[in-house]
């Protein structure tokens, strides 16, 4: 951030006071610019023991395989962002059953939560984001081809849960433990 959103003063970083953090502080009008972590939303969408997942069509991680999901918006609730992002990027009808998984990223900033979600029918197709969008038994999922770490640790929870017949809610948090390779760290909590 280079200028205030309220004033184009300049902004600098420094810790206000009664804070312990920095934050960017606009230098004129002295408002305090607070960054927060962004909410990702979406849906493991579920028809007869199957999983719906989307080829990517965009960065990152263009051409790998991922559950709908993205940013939340503005005046929605995580459970309507959901079914939104399902129905944009796999152009499907969910009913959603109720939320399954929450990761913490705290090394990219995001929150992301993923509801169980049972497919109305089988209409569904690309949308503007994706490049396939296909049904996956536990044996047929790309696991070598998934977009994000996030999203096989949510598929192999969803089909451990599955087999016991009972799903519950995992917490999680994901932390990078190395930037090449791409190694992550999963502690749940």
């Amino acid at each position: 951030m280079k200028y205030c959103n309220q004033c184009g003063a300049e902004v600098e970083l420094q810790i206000p006071e009664g804070d312990n953090r920095e934050r960017h502080v606009c230098i004129d009008c002295e408002t305090i610019h607070y960054q927060n972590p962004r909410i990702i939303t979406g849906c493991l969408p579920e028809w007869e023991g199957k999983v719906l997942l989307c080829r990517r069509a965009i960065e990152p991680r263009e051409g790998y395989w991922t559950l709908p999901a993205g940013f939340m918006e503005n005046g929605e609730t995580t459970h309507d962002g959901a079914i939104r992002e399902t129905l944009e990027e796999a152009n499907a009808r969910v009913e959603v059953a109720g939320l399954f998984s929450l990761f913490n990223l705290p090394h990219a900033d995001q929150v992301f939560m993923i509801y169980r979600g049972q497919l109305l029918d089988l209409d569904f197709s690309p949308g503007e984001e994706s490049l396939d969008v296909q049904l996956f038994a536990e044996n047929e999922i790309p696991w070598d081809e998934l977009a994000f770490p996030m999203i096989g640790e949510t598929l192999r929870l969803y089909f451990r849960d599955r087999l016991g017949g009972c799903f519950g809610t995992h917490i999680a948090t994901i932390r990078r433990v190395s930037k090449s390779p791409r190694r992550y760290q999963t502690e749940i909590h």
